[in-house]
């Protein structure tokens, strides 16, 4: 089993920030991907920022210069770093990763951490 576990959300006022936090755990033999998406209230989750494996990164627009993604591989943990926040990135945040458990695995899977509340406020 995988496990992915976050941490670090909260209430921040405009223009305040936020660090996010997954740490994945469990029978992992590579992670081809790890990242964050979000989902505000009425609306479809979406990609905020993603590690892959090569290093390169992709950020939503919405969220470029604002935030960053970093990891740190002998922890298998993820960071968001989110500066300069905004009233419309209150949502809940999934940290996901797509993971193969051996290298047997055909294709890699997904896996989801069970989210955190970010909340701005004006």
């Amino acid at each position: 089993q995988v496990q992915l576990v976050e941490s670090g959300g909260g209430l921040v006022q405009a223009g305040g920030s936020l660090r996010l936090s997954c740490t994945a755990s469990g029978s992992i033999y590579r992670s081809n991907a790890m990242g964050w998406y979000r989902q505000g209230s009425g609306e479809q989750r979406e990609l905020v920022a993603v590690f892959h494996s090569g290093g390169s990164t992709n950020y939503a627009d919405s969220v470029k210069g604002r935030f960053t993604i970093s990891r740190d591989n002998a922890k298998k943990t993820v960071y968001l770093q989110m500066n300069s926040l905004k009233p419309e990135d209150t949502a809940v945040y999934y940290c996901n990763a797509r993971i193969k458990r051996s290298p047997f695995d055909p294709v890699a899977y997904d896996y989801w951490g069970q989210g955190t509340q970010v909340t701005v406020s004006l």
